[in-house]
């Protein structure tokens, strides 16, 4: 499996130090990143996921602890909206150039048009596993990446 992704990529060229973690990738279970946890042996509040929404009809991509819901009112409170809800899997493959279950914030294809990242703001800043690194969802196994000071 080839470890050049467009999150490995976008990392590199900002200068952000990572480490990929492979793990067997179980495209059948219900939630990607609790099952990412589980086959990594980590806590799922270590391991992030990255969620592709609207909020008012524009794109929002949210990043949070992968035993976590996200709530679409409290979302499109805290980013100054005024609704929000989920992106359709064909638009987030679309907008991020990734695969549903192994969506990045990192190194999305945009069309130009930046996604910026919200990221959880109720947990402390630490060293974090995810968002997939690009790989899950991709066929065959699943990757996440570590980087230090991105949380």
């Amino acid at each position: 499996m080839s470890k050049t992704t467009p999150a490995t990529v976008a990392l590199t060229q900002a200068g952000v130090a990572f480490e990929l973690f492979p793990y067997a990738y179980d495209p059948d279970a219900p939630r990607v990143g609790l099952q990412a946890a589980e086959a990594l042996g980590w806590a799922p509040e270590q391991v992030f996921k990255t969620l592709m929404t609207l909020v008012d009809a524009r794109p929002a991509c949210v990043i949070v602890p992968s035993d976590c819901e996200v709530s679409m009112k409290k979302l499109a409170a805290a980013i100054g909206g005024k609704s929000a809800q989920m992106m359709k899997p064909a638009d987030t493959e679309r907008l991020t150039g990734y695969k549903v279950g192994g969506v990045s914030p990192f190194g999305q294809r945009k069309d130009g048009r930046p996604v910026r990242p919200h990221p959880d703001q109720r947990r402390p800043a630490r060293p974090v596993a995810g968002p997939e690194a690009g790989r899950g969802g991709a066929g065959g196994g699943g990757e996440v990446g570590r980087s230090d000071g991105l949380a």
